[in-house]
């Protein structure tokens, strides 16, 4: 079994880590990371699909392969583990590891609901373990660029946030189109990493006003199809996000921007503009060139890090500013329920 005590207790030299949930996102972000980070190995993959698990463990060089969450901390040792389930599952499968005493990596969202996200920081303060959320995009270059120039005030105060994506029409996993295991359709897959980004960028930002509009397919289990969403802050920015997945289209668009008093700046790729001298500059940095896509970069970056905190290379930071970015959402999904708007602190 995986059970150490203490934060501080020894780590195996090399990190020991299990995956369970074999989707897209372990296959194509997860266990590529993961596989070439040194001083780490995947010791154990668990997926109710016996085959998927055999071939991506032969694909990664992974020991174990196992069915269940429970067979596999009790019948393996690991340090840590990466929960990449469906989205009703997180929470449950975040507190069996936290509870077999691992760290823990949870692919967004954390919970499905705010008291969901205090179980686990509180279970995960019990067990005195360090968990941490997948919000890769904080993890992106260009993101890391932006932040600079932001935290630095190089740019003035920040007065508003346009975010938005519109994902190509696609097939989608089944349990994604059920509310009640995806717990809501193209915000919390899409917007909800925009909001996270928006809300830690604007350090201190408190949700005054929230006002939503959703678009949603038939049916009381179904989930949205889009969902336009306003937020009003104290002390910081106005965020507006917009979005689709279902669009007819060639290509998926997603855009990030930001307007301060003194510039203004958006991503994909950063372009900066500042105010100097009473004229527009472009301050744009000079990033050096990559043949990985922000995808692929960012989840590296925070495979680095998360397994660097797990170690206790880094300082850890319990992410209890998910506690307020799930408050938002739920929020966010009651004035599109209601067809009214939300006013902070009631949500």
């Amino acid at each position: 079994m995986g059970r150490t005590s203490g934060a501080q207790a020894h780590v195996h030299a090399t990190l020991r880590v299990g995956v369970v949930g074999l989707g897209a996102i372990a296959q194509t972000a997860h266990l590529p990371a993961l596989s070439k980070q040194r001083g780490v190995k995947v010791t154990a993959l668990c997926d109710n699909d016996a085959s998927k698990a055999r071939t991506l463990a032969a694909r990664f060089d992974v020991a174990q392969t196992f069915g269940d969450i429970e067979e596999m901390l009790e019948g393996t040792q690991l340090d840590a583990l990466v929960v990449c389930t469906p989205n009703h599952l997180h929470e449950p499968h975040v507190l069996a590891a936290l509870k077999a005493g691992l760290h823990v990596l949870c692919e967004r969202p954390l919970a499905l609901t705010a008291r969901g996200v205090e179980r686990i920081l509180a279970t995960a303060q019990k067990a005195d373990r360090r968990v941490l959320v997948a919000n890769n995009l904080r993890f992106r270059a260009d993101v890391q660029g932006l932040a600079g120039f932001l935290r630095t005030n190089e740019l003035g105060r920040m007065q508003a946030i346009r975010a938005g994506a519109q994902l190509v029409r696609g097939e989608d996993a089944a349990w994604r189109q059920r509310r009640a295991e995806a717990g809501g359709g193209a915000f919390l897959e899409h917007g909800l990493p925009l909001l996270d980004l928006a809300l830690w960028l604007a350090q201190g930002a408190t949700p005054t006003r929230i006002s939503a509009l959703m678009e949603r397919a038939r049916g009381a289990n179904a989930v949205e199809q889009a969902m336009v969403v306003g937020i009003e802050c104290d002390d910081g920015p106005t965020i507006a996000l917009d979005i689709r997945h279902d669009v007819i289209a060639t290509a998926d668009r997603w855009w990030f921007q930001t307007f301060a008093t003194k510039g203004a700046a958006r991503l994909a790729p950063l372009r900066i503009t500042k105010e100097l001298h009473g004229r527009a500059m472009d301050v744009s940095p000079a990033g050096a060139a990559t043949r990985e896509t922000p995808f692929l970069q960012s989840y590296r970056a925070q495979c680095a890090h998360v397994t660097a905190v797990w170690r206790g290379e880094v300082a850890y930071k319990p992410p209890t500013d998910q506690l307020l970015l799930y408050r938002v959402v739920e929020a966010i999904y009651k004035s599109a329920e209601d067809g009214k708007e939300v006013r902070w602190p009631s949500a």
